[in-house]
């Protein structure tokens, strides 16, 4: 009941009744909500109906739901750090067709984002992120991300205008190829 309200008040607050996107955040409600969110979703009161998780623990559970339902979209937590959802969740996305938006991009072990920056704290960008259009990096680990072929999506989120924008150049110029994503692993591998 609370998760159904939550939608309608959803629909209260942003004025409108349709959402574009619903998802279950970390698996929460999913046998329960589902055939709800579906429901709204065949009367066109939902376009894309979805589930999330931000934790590794969980992806065994997420990849069953993706078996199970016939989902939109999963949101799952993806970075240079933390590449444990490539061969699993976003392999089997791709196979299903299912789009991916990616959580925690600056995220990691630990620490998050705090650990991925400090790893490359004084260090210069290496000169292979000029072949993408890299300037920072901020947007070499997000257009490594954005480049796999699963991927439709991701979220950096920030409190600062600077980093905002430093995050929108990303979304400017080339990607990483299949040979340039290997390059950025071992590279981010041999920082130790």
């Amino acid at each position: 009941a609370q998760g159904v309200a939550m939608i309608e008040e959803s629909k209260r607050r942003l004025k409108t009744d349709v959402l574009d996107l619903v998802q279950i955040h970390s698996l929460n409600g999913v046998d329960v909500l589902f055939p709800h969110l579906f429901d709204l979703r065949k009367k066109g009161q939902i376009r894309y109906v979805g589930i999330t998780t931000s934790a590794d623990n969980q992806y065994t559970q997420l990849m069953a739901a993706m078996k199970t339902y016939p989902l939109d979209f999963v949101q799952v937590d993806y970075s240079i750090e933390n590449r444990n959802a490539a061969e699993s969740v976003l392999a089997f996305a791709q196979e299903r067709k299912i789009g991916v938006l990616i959580n925690v991009p600056f995220g990691g072990r630990g620490r998050g984002a705090a650990g991925t920056f400090a790893k490359v704290k004084g260090r210069e960008l290496p000169d292979f992120g000029k072949e993408f259009d890299a300037t920072s990096w901020a947007q070499l680990f997000l257009k490594y991300i954005v480049s796999h072929p699963a991927v439709t999506a991701t979220i950096p989120g920030t409190t600062q205008r600077r980093n905002l924008e430093d995050n929108q150049g990303a979304g400017r110029g080339r990607l990483p190829d299949a040979a340039m994503r290997r390059r950025i692993e071992q590279f981010w591998d041999s920082l130790g």
